[in-house]
């Protein structure tokens, strides 16, 4: 009640902007609501073109987290039509999103929530709805007395208890044969079984303090009948050999039949969790709520070997050929990878086809954790639904239909890359076009801000010093515990090194030209050439090369001899590393001004020398063009995908064309 307290005088007038509002509150606490789970709804009369004021119903939007919900996210839909469809006998659920569809008020608005009726139905203004833990752990009980008695002996007529229905139409018809029998005069809530919280009233406000106070009922009895100890701390091994996970991450994926991500978590509550007797028993109890199977299969895979996964894909086919009868549409297998890894010396891997992915399937198990524990320490043990029940969710018609419309993902969606100098310039945008591919980044740079330069699951920037083995070994580490192993590296650290002629040459400065340039590559390839041999879609090599390679310039002796042995070394890379399907290549830029080589001055200095205007001095080669960072980014990110999948060893200009080099 505290935080009600807290936002009231915050509370909008709008009753629209009102049930956003509190609906963020809810879904800001992630022990009440997880990615995308939970909905509100207001009904509010909204006025149409002619000016005609119309019952509308405006619902969390598909797509919509509760936690970021904005007004544009609760879609408006006529309230007549509504209670219209509620008199129907029967309703498919495909039918019924079509309708629901149809009823919206404005079509550019997302489509509503799958439990749009039930809101509908609901004879308040206002609703919210969350999947609350301490919820869950009420209505997943084993072996205390049935659930619904346990949770009208905590809230008594406070609430209405429904059994386990699929959210849809027949959830709706199941409350309203219900809510005659159990609605009292107190009553503003409902507990759903294995399912979540709703609560009511005549605005978002109400409804939601209503919320919290039944939330705090329900934390103060399991506070009394099932205390929790404090956390120990608890640990698992920190080192792991990098290609174990790896190899892991290539059979899960070639399972999949896609790359995957697939990331590590050693925290103590994993810890704790892994390092108990019973948890492969707890492993399989099932899920929270039964929309966590599409992002956490049904349960873990427990081991971390290839007869584990053997015996997890066996066990999942029997289980969907058990079951498939039961789909009634077009039926579209999923794949049977696993998506949580649970293991005592690893702790638990998370795996997706997105960096995304991963972390909602973490997030969800992290919750799951004490819940499962909690349950069978104290309340006699947890019990999810059927095995039938829990199918039914997986493959439902509306998800199976969600699989058919699905687009083709980006073309390195779920593959892991490794960036060194990402932090400007060419790297960079190499960084960042391997992001726009679908790629998750490890980003690694001298510049401290290189873990800010883009944010998101998808990238991981290290600050190391390519010089320092020690440090990129490190990097390397945490990126691929992060994101389970490495498909592609792009080499774009570099330096030109200060200019002198071979005779004024100082010696120091060659061999830092040549650390840099040269031996940082040899250290890099040494370590990363395992794990691309490792690579589900074999290991992908792009270095960025320099004009100078071909056509050397006077004073960078240093420079041109360091990206001609460079460029040896990639050659010998690509005849070794070939058996192991991982390619090498390369390209040569010229004169990328937009880099931290180059200032405006130092470009005008340059043109002045050459009597021509800046503009003209960018574009001083055949094509006349500006080679900018970008451009050669996509060359050498090109050279990472199918285009040139029978292509390795190979050196490609991106100068814009040199009369020198051709």
């Amino acid at each position: 009640m505290e935080e009600s307290k807290k936002t009231t005088a915050q509370s909008p007038n709008d009753p629209v902007e009102a049930c956003a509002h509190f609906s963020r509150l809810i879904g800001g606490d992630t022990n009440l609501v997880l990615h995308g789970g939970g909905n509100s709804s207001v009904k509010a009369s909204r006025p149409d073109i002619t000016g005609q004021d119309r019952d509308a119903i405006y619902v969390k939007g598909s797509g919509w987290d509760m936690g970021s919900l904005e007004v544009p996210g609760l879609t408006p839909l006529d309230l007549p039509r509504l209670k219209e469809l509620l008199e129907l006998g029967e309703l498919s659920d495909v039918d019924m999103m079509r309708e629901l569809s149809a009823a919206k008020l404005d079509p550019g608005s997302p489509n509503p929530s799958v439990e749009t009726l039930l809101h509908a139905f609901i004879p308040y203004r206002a609703v919210q709805h969350s999947h609350a833990d301490v919820i869950v752990t009420l209505t997943n009980l084993a072996d205390m007395n049935a659930p619904d008695e346990v949770v009208r002996d905590i809230f008594g007529d406070e609430v209405i208890v429904i059994p386990y229905v699929m959210p849809g139409f027949d959830l709706a018809q199941e409350v309203r044969e219900n809510w005659v029998s159990q609605f009292h005069d107190g009553t503003r809530g409902m507990v759903l079984l294995n399912h979540g919280l709703f609560t009511f009233g005549d605005d978002s406000q109400t409804a939601y303090e209503m919320h919290m106070k039944l939330i705090k009922k329900a934390e103060t009895w399991l506070e009394r009948e099932a205390p929790v100890a404090p956390q120990k701390e608890n640990s698992l091994p920190s080192e792991i050999l990098l290609t174990d996970l790896a190899r892991l991450r290539y059979q899960m994926s070639n399972t999949a039949g896609k790359p995957m991500i697939v990331r590590r978590h050693t925290d103590s509550e994993v810890a704790g969790f892994v390092q108990r007797d019973d948890y492969e028993d707890l492993a399989r109890r099932g899920p929270l709520t039964p929309d966590h199977i599409i992002r956490t299969k049904r349960f873990p895979m427990v081991g971390a070997s290839q007869d584990s996964l053997d015996l997890y894909v066996q066990e999942y086919e029997s289980y969907v050929e058990e079951f498939r009868h039961r789909v009634r549409t077009e039926f579209t297998e999923i794949d049977p990878a696993p998506r949580i890894v649970l293991d005592p010396e690893i702790g638990m891997l998370t795996a997706g086809f997105t960096a995304k992915d991963a972390q909602i399937a973490a997030d969800i198990y992290h919750h799951t954790i004490p819940v499962l524990c909690r349950s069978e320490d104290h309340l006699g043990g947890y019990k999810a639904l059927s095995a039938e029940e829990l199918f039914d969710v997986e493959y439902w018609d509306l998800e199976q239909a969600k699989l058919r419309k699905s687009g083709k993902p980006p073309e390195l969606s779920g593959t892991v890359s490794l960036v060194t100098g990402a932090a400007s310039g060419i790297g960079k945008a190499c960084a960042e076009e391997l992001k726009r591919l679908g790629s998750a980044v490890i980003g690694v740079d001298l510049n401290p801000e290189v873990n800010k330069v883009f944010v998101g699951d998808d990238w991981v920037g290290v600050e190391a010093d390519v010089t320092k083995a020690e440090e990129v070994d490190e990097a390397i580490k945490r990126g691929v515990e992060r994101f389970g192993g490495l498909d592609i590296a792009v080499v774009a650290a570099g330096i030109f090194g200060n200019s002198a002629a071979i005779e004024d040459l100082d010696s120091e400065e060659w061999r830092r030209v040549m650390s840099v340039n040269v031996d940082s590559v040899q250290s890099l390839f040494g370590s990363i050439g395992p794990l691309l041999a490792l690579s589900p879609i074999g290991g992908r090599v792009a270095v960025i090369g320099s004009k100078n390679v071909p056509a050397p310039g006077k004073g960078a002796a240093a420079y041109s001899a360091s990206k001609a042995a460079l460029q040896q070394l990639c050659r010998v890379a690509a005849l070794e590393w070939a058996p192991k399907k991982t390619r090498v290549n390369m390209v040569h830029p010229d004169a990328v001004f937009d880099t931290g080589l180059w200032s405006e001055e130092l470009i005008a200095e340059r043109a002045s020398s050459y009597g021509i205007s800046p503009e003209e001095y960018k574009k001083r080669n055949l094509l006349s063009v500006e080679v900018t960072s970008k451009a050669v980014a996509r060359s050498a990110i090109s050279l990472c995908t199918d285009d040139f999948s029978t292509t390795t060893g190979a050196s490609v200009p991106t100068d814009g064309g040199s009369d020198r080099v051709i």
